[in-house]
């Protein structure tokens, strides 16, 4: 008998840890949402698609898109009380090949982190960058080759992402309750912290107000000027609500798997939603008023966070204490999501294998960084590997995830929680509605069946849509 198969038969004695605190769940499953796509990315394209007008759009979506999805991937975790690598083995029918779908999720988990942790590092190393930068050589052109150096430089973004995967790793050594809840709480509370000091600090600039009415008042004329641009608008809101909560491979379900059973799992799902599009509103609050207070048009991805801002904040007074303060709530957003799925990297160890906390962060320790390399090389010695109509090994790694780890782990977890064959309509409803708070809606069950699976798979077509056409063309 092997070491896996053994393990299986001694689950039910196993010991689960869990969070202290139902705050520390919300806070730890927010951070694991507020990822640095999603910091960056939601005011542009709110400003892109008609201001409020989208976030209208992309608050539908979300309620009927990605927060009953959450919902289903917390009820898998909490109903097994184990990460993904035994869950569907609890919970499936005997006989079913459900839990098959452990291999796919942990691969998921790994490559996220496999281009997250050089992100990561690139904000850790821009808190020194800002506090030691010479302003008064500044303007876009030098952050432009400030920026392009750090990816030139392999030395530098190897060294920072190891330090990313090395603090992270170090939390999350020391337990649930000691490392993972205590430490996250403090870099949440942190970046909320941050975040309304520099809302305050942007808003009061003087012609702040534009920005302001730039990305919050609605223009409905951007969503209705042509059918195109229209469904553009609604499917740039479908992926926002979809991606921003970081649901599919199971990076959720192992905190669902920590919670105790007082409170039903739709309203801690709603709480954790609306935190995370809190502080991706509130990043806009801070990117637009002071790009329009200085006449710097915004800009998306990359170059808006370390070409435009810094641009920005080298005219601001008190400049260098604004550009740290703001990387090192960049920082934090980052480090939250790592250390939360390696959380959910190392869970998939100990309980696959039955190996303890610290085998299983040692083994990674090693792992993670090593196939982390590609993407921090990926800039510099290996820049010339490509592949047409994705990019650099960076892109290719996130299109992966995004485009299809996460869709296709969604799909698989909303079937099992719907499907006969599967966990099942019932069973989910009743872990997801167990103890107090808001229930799940029964009239969505024909929703889940039908309407999402169809929504993912729209999703899943217009991610390669783009991709098919470039090959194709070329």
């Amino acid at each position: 008998m092997d070491a896996s198969a053994k393990f299986q038969g001694s689950e039910a004695s196993v010991a689960r840890e869990q969070f202290k605190s139902r705050l520390g769940f919300i806070l730890i499953s927010a951070g694991c949402a507020v990822g640095l796509g999603n910091v960056w990315r939601f005011p542009y394209i709110v400003g892109q698609y008609g201001g409020a007008a989208f976030v209208v759009l992309y608050l539908f979506f979300l309620v009927m898109l990605g927060i009953p999805i959450m919902v289903m991937e917390f009820a898998v975790g909490r109903g097994s009380q184990r990460s993904i690598a035994r869950a569907f083995n609890v919970l499936e029918p005997k006989g079913s090949k459900w839990h098959v779908f452990k291999w796919f999720g942990i691969v998921g988990l790994y490559l996220l982190m496999m281009f997250y942790t050089t992100v990561a590092g690139w904000m850790m190393a821009y808190i020194p960058k800002m506090a030691t930068i010479d302003f008064a050589s500044g303007g876009a052109g030098y952050m432009t080759t400030l920026f392009n150096d750090m990816l030139a430089n392999p030395v530098e973004l190897v060294g920072w992402m190891i330090a990313a995967c090395l603090i992270s790793l170090l939390v999350c050594s020391l337990g649930l309750q000691k490392g993972v809840e205590r430490i996250t709480k403090v870099l949440m509370v942190g970046l909320l912290a941050l975040i309304f000091v520099l809302v305050i600090r942007a808003v009061t600039l003087p012609g702040a107000l534009d920005g302001i009415a730039f990305y919050l008042l609605p223009d409905f004329g951007k969503l209705a000027g042509s059918p195109s641009q229209f469904g553009e608008a609604v499917f740039a809101a479908l992926g926002q609500a979809f991606f921003t909560l970081s649901i599919g491979i199971g990076s959720m379900e192992i905190f669902g798997s920590y919670i105790d059973k007082k409170y039903s799992l739709t309203g801690e799902a709603v709480r954790i939603a609306g935190l995370d599009t809190l502080v991706a509103v509130a990043t806009g609050l801070i990117i637009f008023p002071a790009c329009f207070a200085f006449s710097v048009a915004p800009d998306s991805g990359p170059g808006l966070v370390f070409i435009t801002l810094p641009a920005v904040f080298e005219q601001m007074w008190m400049g260098h204490l604004w550009a740290v303060l703001f990387f090192i709530f960049m920082s934090f957003a980052a480090i939250s999501t790592v250390i939360a799925v390696f959380e959910g990297i190392l869970s998939f160890w100990m309980d696959q294998w039955g190996m303890s906390r610290r085998k299983a962060v040692v083994i990674n320790v090693v792992l993670i960084p090593l196939l982390s390399l590609p993407c921090a090389l990926g800039f510099n010695v290996w820049s010339g590997v490509e592949l047409p109509g994705i990019g650099n090994i960076q892109a290719i790694e996130d299109f992966l995830v995004s485009n299809n780890f996460l869709v296709i782990g969604s799909l698989i977890f909303v079937l099992f929680c719907v499907s006969k064959r599967g966990w099942g309509w019932k069973s989910f409803l009743a872990e997801a509605d167990e103890g107090k708070g808001m229930r799940f809606p029964k009239w969505l069950r024909q929703w889940m069946r039908f309407g999402v699976p169809a929504l993912i798979a729209v999703i899943f077509i217009m991610g390669w849509l783009p991709l098919i056409q470039t090959w194709i063309g070329g």
